[in-house]
């Protein structure tokens, strides 16, 4: 399912200090998975520190997410600049889904004036990735109901 995190960059955070907020969200997110290791996710954003900060203070993350894909995780992660950001009400917290993660994905933009820098430090982590984020599962092609109505009865049936 698509999700979305919106960031505060500037002026309520530098560059570097909205991509540690990115990284956190992202690395707190790929925690969740018992599979997964924390450090494994910090060290590929580390890997994309100076890049995303790039992509951040260009402004290029206001239009063009990082997208975490990450077991039903598909997160596009946004900055917000400006006077909007200024009133931005943002939720940090770790994305759900990610608890039966086996991979996990990071997905950096890639717009024109920065693709070789992007390229760059994608080659450096096999999580990252400069390609096209997958397209993400939409409700109807989701296998099963969302609701089992057979417990559901059982529940409210009295014994």
């Amino acid at each position: 399912m698509l999700r979305t995190r919106q960031v505060a960059a500037s002026p309520v955070r530098s560059a570097s200090a909205t991509w540690t907020v990115i990284a956190n969200l992202v690395a707190d997110t790929v925690a969740q998975s018992s599979l997964l290791p924390r450090a494994e996710a910090e060290q590929a954003l580390s890997a994309a520190e100076t890049v995303g900060r790039m992509l951040i203070a260009a402004g290029h993350l206001e239009g063009h997410p990082i997208t975490l894909v990450a077991g039903n995780v598909h997160c596009e992660i946004t900055t917000v600049f400006g006077t909007a950001a200024l009133t931005l009400e943002e939720n940090l917290n770790p994305i759900p889904g990610a608890a039966s993660a086996t991979s996990f994905t990071i997905y950096l933009p890639s717009p024109a004036p920065l693709q070789d820098q992007v390229k760059a430090a994608a080659s450096t982590h096999a999580r990252l990735s400069d390609a096209a984020p997958p397209v993400p599962q939409t409700a109807a092609a989701s296998v099963g109901p969302l609701i089992d109505r057979a417990a559901l009865q059982r529940a409210v049936t009295p014994r």
